[in-house]
């Protein structure tokens, strides 16, 4: 599909995603942004598909190469902050994207776990930034330890995110995975790090078949 086709596809399924979930205007009172909440969106996805994966990196293309589709584009931190203050919205949306894929009720997912470091360990206590949203973690997987953050994921098998959440790094991946398991049921595979007794029965009371590799013994 072209590029400039890929585009109109995506805005025209979030603008009218966005209108049918948010019928009244998101905001009350000041001035109305350049760009649609919607253009900005259709941005970011967009960026993120064709391996942008940094604010700057965005902006500077749709500046480059789509300003005759978005001729608002504002400056690039306004633009981020927009996207940035728009995170309930993207929960919300997504949450719909994932009903209309019917990614919630496949009868196969996955679940994982993944380290965000912040800094090196040995800066951890210079940081200036994330106070008691971070911690110290391990990533058996790596073997390795780290500064940061936890994220926790879970696709269906034809590999659409279906919950995503986010810990600090010494949270356990089985107790963060209670609020992403919420609405599956079906088969939930998982290594080596989801084994506990106590998370595969609290999975099997909601009809859910956790799976993990065996440990060694």
């Amino acid at each position: 599909m072209p590029e400039e086709e890929f585009i109109i596809n995506v805005f025209c399924l979030i603008d009218d995603l966005f209108n049918k979930l948010f019928p009244r205007p998101l905001r009350t009172r000041g001035y109305e942004p350049k760009l649609s909440d919607s253009e900005v969106l259709t941005i970011e996805i967009v960026g993120e598909w064709l391996g942008h994966h940094k604010d700057k990196d965005i902006w500077k293309y749709f500046r480059r190469h789509w300003l005759h589709f978005f001729p608002g584009i504002p400056a690039r931190t306004k633009l981020a902050s927009q996207g940035a203050n728009l995170w309930a919205v993207k929960q919300k949306i997504t949450e719909r994207l994932v009903q209309i894929l019917g990614a919630d009720s496949d009868d196969v997912h996955l679940i994982d776990g993944f380290p965000i470091e912040v800094c090196k360990r040995v800066r951890a206590k210079r940081r200036k930034i994330f106070n008691d949203e971070v911690a110290y973690g391990y990533c058996a997987s790596k073997d390795k330890k780290f500064f940061g953050f936890q994220g926790h994921l879970l696709i269906s098998m034809t590999g659409i995110p279906v919950s995503l959440s986010l810990t600090p790094a010494n949270v356990d991946e089985r107790d963060a995975a209670y609020d992403l398991i919420e609405t599956i049921a079906g088969l939930l595979l998982g290594d080596k790090g989801y084994i506990k007794p106590i998370f595969k029965e609290d999975c099997e009371a909601i009809g859910i078949d956790l799976q993990t590799p065996l440990k060694k013994t």
